[in-house]
């Protein structure tokens, strides 16, 4: 299947990036390059394109899509990694990177990977297939209570107790390898009334799960604003209230002197601000990309400054 993406929020992202033609910039999530691509378009010979990506088939995309860019140094890893990332290529400061937070539409639209409750395949859901977790180990082998905790909290799923339950019911005699059998268990154990798709929510959660998602989103954003040269920005797409709520606080206490809670008279956390807000809200796409673009509907981008 050949590997598509359509990069959201495009223009806005390149904007706020506020590209240096000689600077040193980080793409993150990779996918195909479509990001990557407009961000070398302004970069000069001496400027220069870091590509991360876990998935070693969006390596294999962007390489191809940017082969006429020279400046460019891909790492089939995690982003989690960044600091081994830039140690190796031999940085230590770079004036700006890029998060695009989410599934790209190859990964949804290939059965094969598992991550769609739209078409039939196995129940996979790895960004990186080397890891030995994924969606069917969890539904099959983790306990009621586990499958009940992941469902709420990464799924924020109403009935996640039901869901699980009958999880447990079903599998007791036949494994759930798929991903309509998973679909199936979820849209009999509740009354979702006029949802059209009330599966997304257990999808999502154990997409979440098998890929660490929300812990190394979190963990990430200090480990890269502190490789971020002064002035240098750091611009966050994110597709869901978790995500987007975990970029949204993490830049006001980097934002922040002061995070001691209030009841405390003298500051003791010796906490500085790094940043500033260069998006007060998030930037959401515009009327003319939705039209373009459906997926682009749940996508908000915040930027920071470092300083």
């Amino acid at each position: 299947m050949k590997f598509e993406h359509i990069p959201v929020l495009a223009k806005e992202t390149i904007e706020n990036l506020n590209i240096k033609p000689d600077g040193i910039y980080a793409d993150l999530t990779l996918g195909k390059g479509g990001h990557s691509k407009m961000i070398l378009e302004r970069l000069s010979d001496k400027g220069l394109l870091i590509g991360i990506d876990q998935d070693e088939t969006a390596i294999k995309a962007a390489k191809e899509n940017l082969k006429d860019y020279k400046n460019t140094v891909f790492f089939n890893t995690n982003f989690e990694n960044i600091k081994e990332v830039l140690t190796e290529a031999g940085f230590n400061k770079i004036d700006g990177a890029l998060m695009d937070i989410g599934v790209s539409s190859y990964q949804i639209d290939n059965p094969e990977r598992g991550f769609s409750y739209m078409k039939d395949g196995p129940l996979d859901m790895r960004m990186d297939r080397q890891n030995e977790l994924t969606a069917e180990k969890i539904v099959n082998e983790y306990s009621q209570d586990e499958l009940t905790k992941i469902f709420f909290d990464y799924g924020e799923e109403r009935f996640s107790k039901s869901i699980a339950r009958n999880i447990v019911k079903y599998r007791a005699n036949e494994r759930i390898n798929t991903t309509f059998k998973l679909r199936n268990i979820v849209m009999k154990s509740a009354n979702f009334k006029n949802e059209v798709h009330p599966e997304k929510r257990v999808f999502q959660a154990l997409r979440i799960a098998v890929n660490r998602e929300l812990d190394v989103l979190e963990n990430t954003i200090d480990d890269i604003i502190d490789f971020i040269n002064k002035d240098g920005r750091l611009a966050i797409i994110t597709f869901h209230s978790l995500e987007d709520r975990i970029v949204k606080n993490k830049f006001k206490d980097l934002a922040t002197d002061c995070i001691c809670p209030p009841e405390i008279p003298v500051c003791v956390c010796d906490h500085r601000a790094k940043v500033k807000l260069i998006t007060k809200k998030p930037i959401t796409a515009s009327k003319e990309e939705l039209e373009a673009n459906s997926r682009s509907k749940p996508a908000k981008l915040r930027v920071c400054q470092r300083i």
